[in-house]
């Protein structure tokens, strides 16, 4: 049974370092709320920013922990770095995340800032569908296999080394057995959807999000074997650091840091809870690596048609 239109509400997470960015989203709150649907914001820090656009001052302000609750989902007015947080939240909360480009590549938005307006008439109509992307779950033990910390990622676990001036000796395993042992900055342990973030800046491939997999890539590895691994995604995937080695960082999506001791042990496997990711097209994942990586197509002429016989 659908529930009455007054009872729907959102939680939006705007990006508040921009003028325009409070605008645009002081016009999306407005929007939902003309369409009957209630919005909700985050606590800051500092309100300050939103103290500055009189729509989105008067919302009611929750705090991270009880943000979700009761909301039907999550829209995010940003960049990757805004989306990613706001994910963190809407996967605690096992609620749909629908971003709203409103920073530069925004790989992770569905749509961009010119189609704003559009976009909340979905929300106001349920004009969308949810899908799921696949996330990591993380463990961090030390060098007597005691559990330091655990976490998830939707993009990436990196492990870094703290070290600058040397690097990273690690030990590279999957599924129980050593794969190559190395020198190196880091190592990067993706899913498809992060393949087009770190992992790729990293010399990684791009995956289609459709595909369930883990890439593990070498971040400057001294090593003869440093290509990138695609990995099935029941595997389980470990990078060790050597009992001699500098302490590091397990640094899940860019904001999660865990710290790594020496010896210490990262072990990294398929989530439990994907992430639900909100469509507002059918548009292919193709037409938007193209679009966002600035491709050149030029002198495609498209498949050859179909050939009836008689």
């Amino acid at each position: 049974m659908t529930a009455p239109a007054h009872d729907r509400e959102v939680l939006l997470v705007p990006h508040v370092g921009r003028r325009s960015n409070l605008e645009a989203a002081a016009r999306v709150a407005e929007l939902l709320e003309a369409g009957g649907v209630r919005v909700r914001t985050l606590e800051l820090d500092d309100a300050e920013p939103l103290e500055e656009e009189p729509a989105l001052a008067r919302l009611p302000r929750y705090p991270a922990a009880e943000a979700g609750e009761g909301v039907e989902l999550v829209l995010v007015l940003g960049g990757d770095g805004t989306f990613l947080r706001a994910a963190d939240l809407a996967h605690a909360a096992d609620l749909p995340v629908l971003g709203i480009n409103l920073g530069h590549v925004g790989f992770l938005a569905e749509w961009d800032a010119e189609s704003l307006e559009l976009a909340a008439q979905r929300v106001i109509d349920r004009d969308y569908r949810v899908e799921d992307r696949m996330t990591v779950d993380v463990r961090v033990l030390d060098e007597n296999l005691e559990t330091i910390d655990t976490g998830w990622a939707l993009n990436e676990v990196s492990v870094e080394n703290l070290n600058r001036r040397g690097v990273l000796d690690a030990v590279l395993e999957v599924d129980g057995r050593p794969v190559s042992s190395f020198g190196c900055d880091g190592v990067l342990i993706s899913t498809p959807t992060g393949s087009t973030a770190y992992a790729f800046s990293a010399g990684g491939p791009v995956l289609w999000p459709e595909l369930d997999a883990l890439l593990v890539v070498l971040n400057n590895a001294h090593a003869l074997f440093t290509k990138p691994l695609v990995v099935s995604p029941w595997s389980t995937v470990a990078v060790e650091s050597a009992r001699g080695a500098t302490p590091a960082l397990a640094v899940m999506d860019g904001f999660r840091p865990v710290a790594m001791p020496p010896g210490s042990r990262v072990e990294v496997v398929r989530g439990r809870r994907p992430v639900r990711w909100v469509r507002l097209d059918d548009r292919p994942f193709t037409d938007r690596l193209v679009t966002k990586l600035h491709l050149p197509v030029e002198g495609w002429r498209g498949p050859n048609p179909r050939r009836t016989s008689h």
